[in-house]
């Protein structure tokens, strides 16, 4: 997609500021290429893991399958992790709760409705999970 060019840019750069509190860039090497791919994608971080999804008809995420070194550009700083692509149904509605309930404006992304005290509507999470996958990074420690 031509506007991935300008966010990769963006997140690359000084201004990074602008976008990077919610995208970053995740770098991989093809599993078939050996290509290097960096994909600007939402993520949600905490305690060392960070959580992205990704529609299932894309491809990228599938040179994620069983675990891959990936590099990530999160708010300007570079980090190593392993990255890995699930797309069991248990695992990838478990993996939308966690995200919206750690990024509750995101849960619109989702089209995910929230209860009064911010918790996802788990029917709306199943249905979602549907069309998607989870991929979760283990950030390494230095």
């Amino acid at each position: 997609m031509w506007y991935n060019l300008i966010i990769r840019w963006m997140l690359s750069s000084p201004i990074h500021g602008l976008l990077s509190e919610n995208v970053m860039l995740i770098s991989f090497k093809g599993r078939n290429s050996g290509k290097e791919y960096a994909i600007p994608v939402n993520y949600v971080q905490s305690d060392g893991i960070v959580l992205v999804t990704s529609y299932r008809h894309r491809t990228w995420w599938r040179n994620l399958r069983e675990g891959v070194p990936v590099t990530l550009r999160i708010r300007g700083q570079n980090f190593k992790g392993i990255g890995e692509s699930i797309t069991s149904k248990t695992y990838v509605i478990k993996h939308l709760q966690d995200y919206v309930q750690k990024v509750p404006k995101h849960a619109k992304y989702f089209n995910v409705a929230l209860d009064s005290d911010g918790n996802p509507n788990l029917e709306d999470i199943a249905r979602a999970a549907q069309d998607r996958v989870g991929i979760r990074i283990q950030l390494k420690t230095s």
